[in-house]
């Protein structure tokens, strides 16, 4: 499956989605420097678990985003990866809604203390 073999609505959803998410990866790398800043300062538990929430909402960025990007890398890597892996997405999908699980239990968590 190469973008190519993809309708032109689809590629641009691909290259939307990529950009959105290289967007999320940076906005939540300058919260995690301002929570970082701001822990060296207060030193609260409220503090942490926002850098732990931001930390796991990082991964889950990047994993989407990556996962999204491989559709527009397959023309230049130098092995395949076969058509059912995108499919049927599930454990892609499985993976990311777990990492977005522990995010808001920490952060639930840290809420209600």
């Amino acid at each position: 499956m190469v973008v190519e073999n993809l309708g032109p609505e689809i590629r641009i959803v691909i290259y939307i989605t990529v950009v959105v998410g290289v967007a999320n990866v940076f906005l939540l790398l300058g919260l995690l420097r301002t929570y970082w800043k701001t822990y060296k300062e207060v030193k609260s538990q409220f503090t942490i678990g926002l850098l732990y929430f931001a930390s796991f909402l990082l991964i889950q960025n990047l994993l989407v985003t990556i996962a999204m990007g491989i559709p527009l890398l397959l023309p230049v890597l130098p092995f395949s990866i076969p058509d059912s892996d995108f499919v049927r997405p599930h454990f892609a999908l499985l993976f990311i809604n777990l990492i977005q699980l522990v995010a808001l239990v920490i952060l639930y968590r840290i809420t209600r203390e």
